[in-house]
């Protein structure tokens, strides 16, 4: 959608002139899963945005109308907790909430009360975390439009609390962090602990090329929070197996001692626990290889973080498997695994330039040949992290 379009679409409905601001999605190249497990990711924020526009009210209300979903709330800030409703309002309401209750806690300062539109081009439910793109392209927009400097670190923070709080989500902070620090022509090797990163370099020559099953298993959202349940009581073994070592989650676990020490753990917990432990050791290799222009061997790590993921941790499904295996029979191709929480949702590709438009229609002909739904193929270039639009 055109930035003017979203801003006719607005000054029709509040009469007034807006400022707009958009936040990107992410694909996630390697390191699933290891986000909440204080662990090593290393995503890409991608050119599918949600669009904020924004302007401010004279009360204490804000009042959000959806593009997508063509519905209108309203909410006072007052700093209540209202809890989840399981409608998509929530993340707005959680995001308030939550910089509203730093906001007191810091400075004493309040948020505006503001009029919202929101548009979103980053599919639901396909594994590329439109909720955090509209988190932080909210949060961004409401203090920007209060008047308040920005850290982004913060904001990413608080809108992963957002989402624990009231979307009833533990997810890690990936999600949020890269929607606000995405630079264009890079990845971001994320240490999610110390929450300090490095760019790394993407080839010009080569396409991120993101495939949507078009399939989400409804046992995703209790399935993840299964997952990290399981490694929690992981971390809780390896406290007991290691008293000599300061062990806070599974990042302090090396693959010599996830094995050395396992007795006692159920084979799930275990399998859960190897995932995480051997994503981790994946990720810093691949650093390694992008940092040395290795595609070769960065595609071997992207297919064993997919086997693993499948194998191990359990979250992948056939649709997500067999996007993977038409993915490696076409030319041009580079590296391809599932991305996102699992269960369905999205598969990243690195594919050479010159192959993306021929990969992208033979893989659509191919998968729905076999599952028979027609996937959704986005050829994508690396994006800005949140930023504001110039009118």
């Amino acid at each position: 959608m055109q930035v003017n379009a979203i801003k006719l679409a607005f000054q029709a409905m509040f009469t007034t002139a807006p400022r707009i601001f958009r936040a990107p999605g992410r694909v996630n190249l390697i390191g699933e899963h290891t986000d909440y497990n204080d662990g090593f990711v290393m995503p890409a924020a991608v050119d599918l945005y949600t669009w904020v526009a924004i302007a401010p009210r004279k009360d204490r209300i804000i009042q959000v109308h959806s593009l997508n979903f063509q519905e209108t709330f309203s909410f006072v800030i007052d700093g209540s907790n209202h809890g989840p409703t399981g409608h998509w309002s929530d993340y707005v309401r959680g995001v308030a909430h939550v910089l509203e209750q730093t906001l007191c806690e810091q400075s004493g300062t309040q948020l505006s009360g503001t009029n919202i539109l929101i548009h979103g081009e980053v599919p639901i439910g396909s594994g590329l975390s439109s909720s955090a793109a509209l988190e932080i392209a909210v949060g961004y927009a409401l203090l920007s439009i209060s008047g308040i400097t920005i850290d982004r670190k913060r904001l990413a923070v608080d809108c992963q609390t957002a989402e624990h709080l009231f979307a009833g989500t533990r997810c890690g902070i990936m999600d949020q962090f890269i929607s606000c620090h995405g630079r264009t022509g890079n990845a971001l090797l994320l240490d999610c602990r110390s929450l300090s990163y490095d760019l790394l370099p993407l080839r010009q020559d080569v396409n991120v090329i993101v495939c949507n099953t078009m399939v989400k298993h409804a046992l995703a959202t209790g399935e993840y929070n299964s997952r990290r349940a399981e490694c929690e009581s992981g971390v809780r073994h390896y406290q007991n197996a290691l008293p000599q070592k300061q062990v806070r989650a599974l990042r302090d676990i090396t693959s010599v001692e996830l094995n050395s020490h396992n007795a006692g753990l159920t084979d799930e917990v275990y399998r859960r626990c190897r995932h995480v432990v051997t994503e981790n050791e994946r990720v810093q290799r691949a650093a390694t290889m992008l940092r040395s222009d290795d595609m070769a061997g960065f595609a071997k790590l992207m297919a064993e973080s997919h086997a693993s993921l499948r194998d191990d941790y359990h979250v992948s499904c056939l649709e997500l498997d067999t996007m993977v295996e038409i993915a490696a029979r076409q030319a041009g191709m580079i590296g391809a695994r599932m991305t996102g929480g699992g269960f369905g949702g999205c598969t990243v590709n690195l594919v050479e330039s010159s192959h993306a438009d021929r990969f992208k229609e033979s893989v659509a002909h191919d998968y729905e040949s076999i599952i028979g739904t027609k996937p959704d193929i986005y050829i994508c270039s690396t994006a800005e992290g949140v930023l504001e639009v110039e009118i």
